[in-house]
């Protein structure tokens, strides 16, 4: 929300794409509607089910950790000799990969030449295609994968939360005029559609609103701890 919202301040068009690739948090897709229908020009969702894949809490049945931050299962975070966290079972196999690959083929038919992208490496909690590295290459790959960039045209990918705190983020989204409220942050939400207040998402959401000084619109089934 707050990534399109800074691409529309910087004069873009907004084409806004969705995708239903399974994920247990479906609630998502409707905030995707509700925040495309503020701040988009156009708005696809893509059906692409990487249930069949597997491999994540996200996209199969296996429990979504909530023991705390950068702390699954006992194992995950970071320790001595080993600096980087455990990338947690809330990972999907290459999905930014996959949603970025999508994004590059409507972006090329339909001539667009920049991508928006709204991944965080700051508070995160240690997925690999979040990084700045990450982002780089991608942009790299766009160029010399396309007719367009083949052509001399040239493909940016931009990520402008990448170096942001979430409290930055959060900040940014009332400067921007925005209803935090329409977006959805939990992996494990409620049959009503609340934030279930425990996993990581949630937790980082919280603290990021609290450590911005403003007032938390998210409805959670149960309190945040920090």
């Amino acid at each position: 929300m707050v990534a399109a919202a800074i691409a529309r301040e910087q004069g873009f068009s907004v084409l806004a794409l969705t995708v239903n690739y399974g994920q247990r948090h479906s609630v998502e897709l409707e905030s995707a509607k509700r925040i495309a229908g503020e701040l988009a020009d156009e708005h696809i969702v893509l059906e692409l089910d990487l249930r069949r894949f597997g491999g994540s809490a996200l996209t199969a049945d296996v429990e979504v950790p909530k023991s705390g931050v950068g702390v699954h299962d006992g194992t995950d975070g970071p320790s001595p000799g080993r600096p980087d966290p455990i990338i947690p079972v809330t990972y999907v196999p290459a999905r930014n990969t996959v949603l970025l690959s999508l994004a590059l083929a409507w972006a090329e038919a339909a001539g667009a030449s920049d991508l928006f992208i709204g991944v965080n490496a700051l508070d995160y909690s240690g997925y690999p295609d979040c990084r700045p590295e990450f982002i780089d290459a991608f942009e790299k790959l766009a160029n010399v994968a396309t007719k367009a960039g083949v052509e001399g045209g040239r493909i940016r990918l931009h990520a402008p939360l990448q170096s942001m705190t979430k409290a930055n983020i959060a900040r940014e989204a009332e400067r921007l005029g925005l209803d935090a409220g329409l977006s959805h942050s939990c992996y494990d939400p409620t049959p009503d559609g609340r934030h279930c207040g425990l996993c990581d998402a949630c937790r980082l959401r919280a603290k990021g609103f609290a450590e911005a000084g403003i007032a938390d619109p998210t409805r959670y089934a149960e309190a945040p701890s920090q």
